[in-house]
């Protein structure tokens, strides 16, 4: 079996006296892609946060390619090849969609904060700002207002900057949620273009983008995963038929 790209094991997070995520072990396989579903309160953006460094853990640990990554900050997580979008839009809004790609660019690139290099003068960046934007189909939207972009191109966007980076194990958080049925096919195609050779874990609550994209799912209820499988096994777990005819909890 391959090494696990990411391991949790035995991962809590408690706020105060409520217990959010209560012993998750999950690993996923290198190359994988792996989703997460679940009733709404479930705690899966939650449990994202804690591999990705946005709250520490009250226990447990979270391993990326062998290494322990608990605790670390966000950055330092990023720079460890793991990235991640959002639930919410997460753009600089007032910068263009190449701007927006480029910020993403340059750490991993190699510039560090530096106020007398012009940005869009670096050949390296800008060659990789050009295969972000033709792989996320943003071309004809390069000098675009990442504020004005539709609904949609937001999103790819967000994906385009999980992946600028260069990072091996990406996560994301909903990417199809409010879209269309033709922007969601668009989307499923965008994903499994930009991932092919990464380890994905997302969180989806369309269950027609979950049985088309993933290898595996996990399925978490209460904090908690209750079975882990291929699409076949979960449909047919009687665990994860009574979890989503039972009342969702309130974690978020």
């Amino acid at each position: 079996m391959k090494e696990p790209a990411l391991a949790l094991t035995d991962l809590r997070k408690d706020f105060g006296k409520t217990s959010i995520i209560r012993g998750v072990s999950l690993s996923v396989v290198a190359g994988e892609r792996h989703a997460i579903i679940g009733p709404n309160g479930a705690g899966k953006s939650t449990l994202f946060h804690l591999i990705s460094g946005r709250f520490p853990p009250s226990g447990g640990t979270v391993a990326l390619h062998g290494h322990d990554i608990t605790g670390l900050k966000p950055s330092a997580i990023n720079r460890r090849g793991l990235s991640r979008s959002f639930q919410v839009s997460n753009l600089f809004p007032r910068l263009s969609v190449s701007e927006n790609i480029r910020c993403a660019l340059l750490w991993s690139t190699g510039y560090r904060y530096c106020f007398w290099r012009w940005a869009d003068r670096l050949s390296d960046v800008s060659a990789k700002v050009e295969d972000v934007l033709t792989r996320t189909g943003l071309s004809g939207r390069r000098d675009v207002l990442a504020g004005v972009l539709s609904y949609a191109d937001q999103r790819a966007l967000e994906i385009g900057i999980a992946i600028a980076g260069g990072a091996d194990v990406v996560l994301l958080d909903e990417p199809t949620a409010g879209m269309s049925h033709s922007e969601t096919r668009r989307t499923i195609d965008l994903i499994r273009e930009v991932t092919i050779g990464k380890t994905l874990v997302m969180v989806e609550h369309d269950m027609g983008v979950v049985f088309d994209l993933a290898d595996r799912i996990s399925v978490l209820v209460y904090g908690e995963i209750i079975a882990t499988g291929t699409a076949s096994e979960i449909r047919a777990s009687k665990a994860v038929q009574d979890a989503y005819l039972g009342t969702a909890g309130t974690a978020h």
